[in-house]
């Protein structure tokens, strides 16, 4: 017998093996469909509590309170791209060059990985730019760590959402492309000489 048609044997033979011993076991009910409810998880209401501090105090311009939310180790990277520390929020906090700073944030998951939890979920920032007030929204992702008694945030991300322009008009999309994945191998033309 040669070395192939040994390992196709053996293989069979596993097959066969496999297959009986799933066939003697008793079949087990399919899981019943999870009912799907409004109901959040208790960590998704101990995070929210968590942000809804965060946003108190911002709203109310309470350095002690947003100290008490923020790591030391703080980083947030803003929806616009600008990368701040701890001390820099506190610093932003206590001038208030913009008094109309007003942030809502709402927690949708928690994933908890030990001492470190992932809260992500959405936001809007009410605050003035250059031109006039604007109300930003978005989502973001906030990794807390665990540390004495309670959850600080170590790292912030917000991405703004993207809107429809005036009248409820689209952007025009960036390619004319027939499919979402284009291979630059043949064009059109070469498609058609052959």
């Amino acid at each position: 017998m040669t070395c192939k048609a040994a390992c196709f044997s053996a293989l069979f033979l596993i097959s066969c093996v496999v297959f009986a011993q799933s066939a003697a076991l008793p079949a087990q009910p399919a899981p019943a469909p999870a009912n799907v409810t409004a109901d959040v998880g208790p960590q998704v209401r101990e995070f929210q509590k968590i942000e809804d501090a965060w946003s108190d105090a911002i709203n109310q311009r309470d350095q002690y309170a947003l100290e008490l939310v923020l790591s030391p180790l703080f980083v947030d990277v803003s929806a616009s791209g600008d990368i701040t520390t701890r001390n820099q929020q506190l610093a932003q906090l206590i001038t208030g060059e913009d008094k109309t700073v007003h942030l809502e944030q709402r927690v949708v998951t928690v994933r908890l990985l030990g001492d470190t939890a992932v809260a992500n979920g959405t936001y809007v920032l009410h605050h003035k730019t250059a031109s006039a007030t604007v109300d930003e929204k978005g989502v973001f992702t906030h990794v807390y760590e665990k540390m004495r008694a309670g959850w600080v945030c170590v790292n912030s991300q917000r991405t703004m959402l993207r809107e429809d322009g005036p009248n409820g008009k689209k952007k025009k999309q960036a390619t004319d492309a027939e499919l979402p994945f284009h291979i630059p191998l043949f064009s059109k033309t070469d498609k058609k000489d052959q």
